[in-house]
């Protein structure tokens, strides 16, 4: 069984903040594969289905970012899933708007809502980072990533959540690597994250 936890803050107001991004795609995830409805339980929202041939529990924690932790380390402790079998979905500003990245453990380079995850069940857990991009300086990041995604982001947004969605049983059979080159290749042929004259993105 394995445990897919998508960040964000609870509420309407917060809905489409680019710190939401996360919740946006555990949400596409429930959709497309058909998991059976939201219901609270572990300090979140749950949600129950398959991924290939195995089991998925999607969570959205509704404790507010800087306390996720406590929503995952219950799901994780009832559901006896290991961190190493739990994957977390947040925004990512070091990364450009649409760019995935997959990593196991690290820093958490200054996100509050893996600071929580780490002090409840350790680091090794892996992260799917959503890019969406720095506002230039630090004293910006703040009202950046707690903002709504300006309009013009909307067809990233959904083609990066759908590529997600689509591809998201290659992370639980361990292949990181070709998830993130599969959601690259979709972002790309939608005209996203096209490389300049000397072939950089």
């Amino acid at each position: 069984m394995r445990l897919f936890v998508g960040l964000g803050n609870p509420g309407a107001k917060y809905a489409r903040n680019r710190h939401n991004i996360g919740f946006m795609a555990v949400d596409e995830i429930a959709r497309r594969h058909g998991f059976s409805p939201w219901r609270r339980r572990f300090q979140g929202e749950a949600s129950e289905g398959t991924l290939g041939t195995e089991r998925v529990i999607l969570l959205k924690p509704t404790t507010y970012m800087n306390e996720s932790g406590r929503s995952v380390q219950e799901a994780a402790s009832f559901f006896k899933i290991a961190p190493g079998d739990t994957t977390v979905f947040h925004d990512e500003l070091e990364l450009p708007p649409g760019k995935v990245r997959v990593k196991i453990g690290g820093g958490i380079a200054g996100h509050n809502g893996l600071r929580s995850i780490s002090a409840h069940i350790g680091n090794e857990y892996r992260r799917v980072r959503l890019g969406i991009g720095h506002p230039g300086v630090k004293e910006l990041v703040h009202g950046h990533v707690l903002s709504d995604f300006a309009k013009a982001d909307n067809e990233w947004v959904t083609t990066l959540c759908d590529a997600v969605a689509e591809h998201a049983a290659l992370i639980v059979k361990g292949t990181d690597a070709t998830f993130a080159n599969r959601v690259h290749l979709a972002m790309q042929a939608k005209g996203f994250l096209t490389k300049d004259e000397n072939g950089k993105e």
